[in-house]
């Protein structure tokens, strides 16, 4: 076979791999998200479909899967399909750049951190076209809304990552995780803190989650701008929705929380070739688990902000304090103070 070919299946086989692991996460995150959501309410969640309810992802698949597609008659058929595509794709597409392991990146370019920025500005367009394209003015409305809340912390979100590019002078994220080497001392949640309460907090409001979920609006008569969406339709919405929390919990833990790399890194008393101490995927799966977890807990905990206050959030605060913030790291970087001494 020739080298082309042999490249093509190994890149292919690897995107293949990466793409349905990232669909069983999803399944089984709505799953976690029911039991904690229930633990905290004192409610004991999915426990009728397999054990300990651990059917119940496969069970919302197959019924998803056999409802009817209604696309309304006045619609623009063609972006009404392609909407739930446009919002899916990016949330998919930004895996290729994530260093899984210290070996293991679908795609290692220099440039990931720009790539990552614009994939996951790309989700807005099929929010408004899925609003547009059903000719319905409750879906418009919604759409509206929602992109006016991503655009505002996708701002903040980007001068927060300004943050991280001057701490580790590179926009390849194998590169930011390893100038995070050395255990948990030398992560950027450190010195950057308030650049990584500001990235977290716009994920939770770019992902339309609670309290920031005004998208959906679960309390009021239509469910924003997929109010129109049935079927598999509507279900590519939501595991574009999943799909996006696990890739900002995954992002956050490479910015911040360096990735797949021990906390534990040069404690000497754990002894030499303790799992501990060496730098591996499950390290990363932890991190990503337990920001998955505190996207859950923030639902559970806290009520639905009105919009002006979502909005006065984004465009008032955080964006004013992550160029304070940047201002100051850009005097300590000049100055070679504190984590950048040396």
């Amino acid at each position: 076979m020739p080298l082309y070919l042999q490249n093509l299946v190994i890149i292919t086989t690897q995107i293949l791999a990466v793409t349905i692991c990232v669909i069983l996460t999803v399944a089984f995150t709505t799953y976690f998200e029911r039991k904690v959501i229930g633990y905290m309410q004192g409610r004991i969640g999915p426990n009728r479909v397999g054990i300990k309810g651990l059917g119940q992802p496969f069970a919302d698949v197959i019924k998803l899967l056999i409802k009817e597609v209604v696309i309304p008659s006045r619609s623009n058929r063609y972006l009404f399909v392609i909407a739930p595509l446009l919002s899916l794709i990016p949330a998919l597409a930004t895996w290729a750049v994530i260093p899984l392991t210290d070996g293991f990146v679908i795609a290692d370019i220099n440039a990931g951190l720009l790539y990552v920025l614009a994939l996951t500005s790309v989700g807005v367009y099929g929010v408004l076209l899925a609003g547009w394209a059903t000719n319905s003015k409750y879906a418009f409305l919604g759409a509206m809304r929602c992109a006016a809340q991503i655009v505002a912390y996708e701002i903040a979100m980007g001068f927060a990552l300004v943050g991280v590019l001057m701490a580790s002078g590179s926009l390849n994220l194998g590169e930011i995780i390893a100038s995070q080497s050395g255990g948990f001392s030398q992560w950027f949640i450190i010195p950057l803190f308030p650049l990584f309460m500001v990235y977290f907090i716009s994920g939770v409001a770019e992902t339309n989650r609670a309290p920031f979920d005004v998208a959906e609006g679960e309390s009021e008569i239509v469910a924003g701008f997929h109010v129109e969406y049935s079927g598999v339709a509507f279900a590519v919405f939501f595991l574009a929705e999943y799909a996006n929390i696990i890739l900002i919990a995954a992002l956050t833990s490479i910015f911040f929380l360096a990735g797949w790399s021990s906390p534990f890194e040069g404690w000497v008393f754990l002894g030499e070739g303790n799992f501990l101490r060496e730098p591996s995927f499950f390290w990363l799966a932890v991190k990503i688990c337990f920001f998955i977890f505190v996207f859950f807990w923030i639902r559970a905990t806290f009520p639905r902000y009105r919009y002006d206050q979502i909005m006065r959030l984004g465009w008032k605060i955080f964006i004013p304090v992550t160029i304070v913030w940047i201002a100051v790291e850009g005097v300590m970087v000049w100055m070679k103070v504190g984590p950048w001494s040396i």
